[in-house]
């Protein structure tokens, strides 16, 4: 187990300063050829101390989680025993590689743990948001306001009122949404099953919806309610509670980027042939960013570049899909 350089350590690693064994996703490699991604049970510690080529280091004191000792860990040429191989899906017999599920990359079988993650994270932004707007509607349907008439209370100025309003309306439907995906999810946790595109597909979205749209409307809320969103203890001082839920289980914004290049991959296999008439919105700006993308990337020699220089349009194209998405699985 080897990390050749500070982008292959992992960071943020809760419990990494104090546990013992950890559940490693390293490159495989078997006569010199990669195998991809796969799981490796192993020590860090043994009988209390550092297994060599271990490396520690805590991230340091945080704006937010410091009762987390997050830490970032890095291995030196560590030797593991061959049965170290978490080998449900895959093993090695004798000097090969087998796979033991045909046509499903191990990755994609260990990566099914990730969607329970994704759901977990966009509950919690959603339950961070609601309680930082129950508790700041507690506080302004008391706070009195001076007016020329009347004592009108904090909670009926226009702006807020309405944001309050608002919110309800958009975490109902989150709320379905989100529910939704964990029920269809637990039920194919329960029959050891893989979850269907539309389910992986309506949880990555349901993970960048929920915090997305929770750190969109609490930081309006904040610049709204006045003072008091400076205050210790009212709960603004933790919003970086959702940045956290931002990067955490899958970076929204490689997820967005794997929509879009998924999206525009089925388009280059069949729609492409279609005929353009019976094209939807979608399916239109699907075309015109994987031509322009195409056309970059000859121009320069360079596809790489070519995604990165089009970055605008492949969020564009993602948040589309998104909204497709949400309404094609709530339809079900």
């Amino acid at each position: 187990m080897h990390s050749p350089n500070l982008g292959a350590y992992k960071n943020w690693i809760s419990q990494g300063l104090v546990a013992d064994k950890t559940v490693c996703v390293a490159d495989l490699f078997i006569k010199g050829k990669s195998y991809g991604p796969h799981a490796f049970m192993m020590n860090l510690r043994d009988s209390g101390k550092p297994v060599p080529g271990v490396q520690f280091e805590d991230m340091g004191k945080k704006t937010v989680g410091n009762d987390l000792d997050n830490a970032s860990i890095g291995f030196q040429n560590v030797t593991l025993p061959k049965d170290a191989l978490l080998n449900r899906y895959a093993d090695i017999e004798g000097d090969e590689y087998v796979q033991k599920i045909k046509g499903m990359p191990v990755f994609h079988l260990i990566g099914q743990r990730l969607f329970t993650g994704r759901v977990a994270v966009a509950q919690a932004a959603l339950e961070f948001r609601r309680g930082l707007f129950e508790s700041t509607k507690k506080y302004t349907d008391k706070k009195p306001c001076w007016a020329p008439s009347g004592e009108p209370m904090l909670s009926n100025i226009p702006q807020l009122k309405a944001i309050f309003l608002e919110n309800e309306k958009k975490m109902e439907f989150l709320d379905a949404f989100v529910g939704k995906c964990e029920k269809e999810l637990a039920q194919t946790l329960r029959d050891n099953t893989m979850p269907d595109v539309s389910l992986v597909e309506a949880i990555a979205v349901a993970k960048v919806k929920a915090v997305d749209e929770s750190i969109e409307i609490t930081h309006r809320l904040q610049n709204e309610v006045g003072s008091y969103a400076l205050m210790a203890g009212t709960g603004f001082e933790q919003k970086d509670f959702l940045t956290c839920c931002k990067f955490a289980e899958g970076d929204s914004r490689i997820l967005m980027q794997k929509m879009s290049r998924d999206r525009m991959r089925v388009f280059e296999k069949k729609q492409a042939s279609t005929d353009p008439a019976t094209w939807d919105a979608e399916t239109v700006l699907c075309s015109e960013v994987s031509t322009k993308i195409a056309a970059d990337a000859k121009a320069s020699g360079d596809k790489q570049q070519a995604w990165d220089d089009n970055w605008q349009a492949i969020y564009a194209l993602s948040e589309v899909i998104m909204q497709n998405t949400i309404k094609s699985y709530m339809a079900k």
